[in-house]
């Protein structure tokens, strides 16, 4: 059934944020392959190119594009900043949009000092006030990185009125945030919600479902291995990304 539009008093205020930690992992033999891993990670996920990514998203959800900062970063790693409004404003009002409306992104490559695993993180924010709302670049996004391992957070902060004074906490449905997931998204990973609907925050965790070597391997293949290799790589690819999952050390993983 559809829901009545609701009748507020004044600016709709409420503050809706999508957060995401998105990891990439990645096996590379060498110390040269890692380096070279890490390269091809920083020309994939340069400034320009996250700057390109965030546009889409701010077309996506419907937001006006105020001001973008942009940095890359020495030895590697890339930040961007888009301060974003519900529409077009004039330029004395822009002021009022800059604590409130936002989109940001921030990415860290790194290595495991011994076992040649290698792991791109990004972590991107998406903060609206108004009618606009980031849920819809959820799936914009996760498309747009095709990430291994995806943290995702979504919180509603504050409150707006309706004509009568009432308090409005949320103005919409949701128990998950998997309510706004693509289907085929839904089902390429293993998911875990872990949500508190009293405070209106909603959090999932995703693990990608297929586990092919191949997929993981940084400029070779899994029959460039013998199978002893084979076996080990795979145990160490799966302990990284466990642990990421579950945030926290876990017992080895054992052949």
């Amino acid at each position: 059934m559809k829901r009545s539009k609701l009748k507020l008093y004044g600016f709709n205020n409420l503050t809706k944020t999508l957060s995401f930690n998105m990891y990439d992992v990645c096996y590379a033999s060498t110390e040269e392959e890692r380096k070279k891993y890490i390269a091809y990670i920083d020309e994939q996920y340069s400034a320009e190119r996250l700057t390109g990514i965030l546009q889409k998203v701010a077309d996506t959800i419907g937001a006006q594009v105020l001001n973008i900062a942009q940095q890359d970063y020495d030895p590697q790693g890339a930040s961007v900043t888009m301060l974003i409004a519900e529409e077009e404003v004039e330029k004395q009002d822009v002021v009022a949009h800059l604590d409130k409306s936002h989109i940001t992104v921030h990415t860290y490559p790194e290595m495991h000092p011994q076992d040649g695993i290698c792991t791109f993180r990004a972590d991107i924010d998406v903060s609206t006030c108004g009618k606009i709302s980031p849920l819809k670049a959820l799936n914009f996004l996760l498309r747009s990185f095709e990430a291994d391992i995806v943290i995702t957070d979504y919180r509603v902060r504050g409150f707006t009125r309706d004509v009568k004074g009432k308090k409005i906490f949320i103005d919409h449905r949701i128990n998950s945030i998997q309510n706004y997931m693509a289907p085929d998204l839904r089902h390429a990973y293993d998911l875990i919600d872990v949500n508190v609907y009293q405070e209106n925050i909603f959090h999932t965790k995703m693990l990608l479902h297929d586990f092919k070597l191949d997929n993981y391997l940084f400029d070779m293949t899994e029959k460039d291995f013998s199978p002893k290799e084979v076996k080990r790589i795979r145990r160490l690819l799966k302990q990284e990304m466990y642990e990421i999952f579950n945030g926290r050390n876990m017992p080895a993983i054992k052949d």
